[in-house]
């Protein structure tokens, strides 16, 4: 049966590239949050409830079927608020996880400074459309800070709502590095 691991993080924290290394290293698919955002953002306006509603049904079919496949695993990135909309967000992340029987999440964290830097990043731009308008792009990230709680707070908040659970400040390490970080901590 194919194990499930999910990248959580705020945006330009280095979710989609630390799970393009990683599904390199272990050899599992990548469905990073975008391939669906910018997908569902083609149809539905980005701030209507009917995009959401449709961005999350498409993602929990894709996981629905690919527990049932002869795959080794799938690598998901999105964010995760730990904050208001705590319950609702753990109420998903439970379904998600619980049609996989090993599920595994890694919390990223990085400073505001290099998230800013990433931000504009050739890889990002590339697979992310919507985040080509950098001038919104960042005016989003900003507004988020104060919008979402989209990292636990330490110690060990994380460990209490998840079980293996890996947090990395991955500030000043290489995506290749929390990736080897990643498939060493849990044996991937």
């Amino acid at each position: 049966m194919p194990k499930f691991v999910t990248i959580i993080g705020p945006q330009a924290v280095g979710k989609m590239t630390v799970g393009q290394e990683l599904s390199k290293m272990i050899g599992y698919k990548l469905l990073h949050n975008h391939m669906t955002i910018e997908m569902v953002r083609l149809i539905f306006d980005y701030d209507k409830e009917v995009y959401k509603k449709m961005n999350e049904i498409i993602r929990y079919e894709i996981f629905k079927e690919f527990s049932k496949s002869n795959e080794k695993g799938i690598i998901f990135t999105g964010c995760f608020d730990f904050g208001k909309n705590f319950e609702k967000e753990k109420a998903r992340m439970d379904t998600w996880m619980s049609l996989f029987e090993e599920s595994y999440v890694i919390e990223l964290e990085a400073s505001l400074e290099e998230r800013l830097k990433r931000n504009k990043t050739a890889n990002r731009l590339e697979h992310k459309a919507s985040k080509r308008d950098l001038e919104w792009s960042e005016q989003d990230l900003l507004k988020s800070i104060k919008k979402h709680k989209l990292n636990s707070d330490e110690p060990g908040e994380g460990e209490k709502i998840f079980r293996n659970y890996f947090k990395i400040n991955n500030t000043n390490i290489p995506a290749k590095d929390v990736a080897k970080m990643i498939k060493e901590k849990f044996n991937l």
